[in-house]
């Protein structure tokens, strides 16, 4: 199974695929999608959109798990991320790739064992999983991979089933 992880933004948008089998978690790709900060809104949507389009063109995911958006005190700041999500779960969509929120807590928890993990502890533990050298950076990377491990350890019953289904064990 292929999962692509997103942990949405608008400055940066962390993302990385990761396939799954039995056990075992294996790194295909990572990166992030950034945008310009004195650039118009709209057209940093844009850049996310159209970028994520083709992103999941290319790693041609079976799912698609994302962070759920919450927030504190900047409202402002989380309008437009909630911006951002959108048009990254248009493309998904669009492309029709099931989607799968997570929140922090199932990350943490998922990850590490610990839902009060830091993130440093979320970061090495990523890293470890998937037997990388070094934490991938930006954090945003990073934290999308976790995204992604997070939906082969939540989805339980349907990540099976539709392993089954694909012939995958």
């Amino acid at each position: 199974m292929i999962i692509l992880g997103i942990d949405p933004g608008y400055a940066i948008v962390g993302w990385g695929v990761i396939e799954y089998k039995g056990t075992s978690h294996r790194p295909v790709a990572f990166g992030a999608i950034t945008t310009e900060a004195h650039t118009d809104f709209n057209l940093r949507l844009e850049q996310i959109y159209n970028d994520t389009v083709e992103l999941i063109g290319h790693a041609k995911p079976d799912a698609l798990s994302i962070e759920k958006l919450y927030f504190n005190t900047n409202t402002t700041t989380a309008i437009q991320v909630a911006q951002a999500r959108g048009v990254i779960l248009l493309a998904a969509q669009q492309a029709r790739v099931p989607v799968y929120e997570y929140t922090p807590l199932q990350v943490k928890t998922a990850v590490t064992g610990y839902g009060r993990a830091l993130k440093p502890q979320v970061m090495e533990m990523t890293r470890r999983l998937l037997h990388l050298k070094e934490v991938p950076k930006p954090d945003d990377t990073a934290d999308a991979l976790a995204i992604a491990i997070t939906h082969t350890q939540a989805a339980g019953t349907n990540l099976r089933d539709t392993m089954m289904k694909r012939g995958i064990k």
